[in-house]
């Protein structure tokens, strides 16, 4: 596709995506997860808090002050959403609201914003028991994502108080340490959206800022633990989404996307390069991408191979970090761009804008209502177009709004 055929593509997307938000009280706006839902979504992973950071991405990318107000509005929705919903994660809570709107606050200057930000982590500190905040303890839903979203916000405290717990809960194992993802699971989940690489990535980089020592120390040897694991060494590498398998009725042992494979693997390995300048990890992050290049990803070569593609476990979040390697390493964007026309090519464009389906084989019929957030939707899949046009132009390869767990780009000296 031509560039400027992509950035079509992706102001539909946009289009699409503003046409499903939804008017709340006090002029705000929120988005639900799929069109058809009644309850708004005000969380990162599927709903309004996703969203804002592709708006904000708009306004930069095309210089139009209307995708700032319309993530103003949102940002007035996610504020009366602070104290209503019942999580502080960082993916489905209150510190990935909270970031959302320290984004808006930043970007625009909203003070409304910031006043909810300082009330979600006073809440968040508030829900603290002295180990974790819920069932979940790995990074979408529990405390190596607050932590870092703490960090992010500037409460170092906060940060520190939510990973303290992993040092006293890493199970000691042959090659290093592991930690259980829900209490009373026999399996050890490996990889970075709710395994051991999750937490790594936490530790890694708090413990590098805060001056933890021992965090960096645990962060390594759960990083060990994981690379010991490896299928694929000495070109490529492969770890098995958990041992023994989570819920081997529906969960592959083998995946390649951000979530439970080596597309996410690579940007632990990044951050981890970045954190201890040994040369390892920038090997392991290059051999990670060994692997995915030549899993046969796009294609969908068998029933549920690759379903999806959205950010979490599809294209985009390949596409994420085959512009991170474009702009760090100056690899070529012929990857890139297989993955951009596959995008291109499963979209659904008409009058409405454009959207995306994932699959689910095992129903009938196998094609999913799009969906709007930065998970498995439009929000996603749109922030990816727009960050690879910009590229392609040779422009600014930094996001318009980071995301803690995706290392900033480091040029290479």
């Amino acid at each position: 596709m031509m560039v400027d055929e992509v950035e079509e593509l992706a102001a539909d997307g946009l289009r699409w995506l503003l046409a499903a938000a939804r008017e709340t009280e006090g002029g705000g706006l929120g988005w639900t997860s799929v069109p058809s839902d009644d309850e708004l979504d005000p969380a990162f992973y599927g709903g309004t808090a996703g969203v804002v950071p592709v708006l904000l991405e708009a306004r930069r990318h095309f210089g139009d002050d209307s995708y700032g107000e319309t993530a103003l509005r949102a940002a007035r929705g996610l504020a009366a959403a602070v104290t209503d919903i019942d999580d502080d994660s960082l993916y489905f809570g209150r510190t990935g609201i909270a970031l959302a709107l320290s984004a808006v606050h930043d970007e625009l200057g909203d003070s409304t914003a910031k006043a909810a930000v300082d009330r979600a982590l006073h809440l968040v500190r508030s829900r603290f028991d002295g180990t974790r905040w819920g069932e979940l303890f790995e990074l979408m839903g529990g405390n190596a994502g607050i932590g870092l979203g703490a960090w992010e916000l500037g409460d170092a405290e906060l940060a520190v108080l939510a990973l303290e717990p992993y040092l006293r809960t890493a199970e000691k194992t042959a090659a290093g340490v592991q930690w259980a993802h829900r209490p009373d699971r026999e399996s050890r989940l490996n990889h970075i959206s709710h395994g051991a690489l999750g937490i790594v990535a936490a530790l890694a980089r708090v413990g590098r800022a805060a001056g933890r020592a021992d965090f960096v120390e645990a962060a390594l040897a759960g990083a060990a633990n994981v690379v010991s694991r490896d299928e694929a060494g000495p070109d490529g590498f492969l770890v098995p989404h958990s041992d023994p398998l989570y819920r081997p009725d529906v969960v592959p042992r083998i995946s390649y996307g951000w979530c439970h494979g080596p597309a996410g693997d690579a940007q632990v390995f990044r951050l981890l390069r970045d954190v201890t300048a040994d040369p390892l990890w920038a090997s392991l992050a290059d051999r990670c991408w060994h692997t995915v290049t030549r899993s046969g990803i796009p294609e969908r070569l068998r029933p549920g191979f690759w379903d999806n593609n959205g950010r979490c476990c599809g294209t985009a979040g390949v596409l994420a970090l085959a512009l991170d390697r474009m702009a760090e390493q100056g690899d070529g964007a012929g990857f890139a761009q297989v993955l951009v026309a596959d995008l291109a090519a499963r979209a659904t464009r008409d009058g409405d804008g454009t959207r995306w389906s994932n699959v689910e084989h095992r129903a009938t019929p196998s094609a999913l209502e799009p969906r709007t957030g930065w998970a498995m939707g439009n929000a996603g899949i749109v922030r990816e177009l727009l960050r690879f046009v910009r590229l392609s132009r040779g422009g600014d390869p930094a996001y318009a709004v980071g995301w803690p767990d995706q290392p900033a780009v480091r040029r290479a000296d």
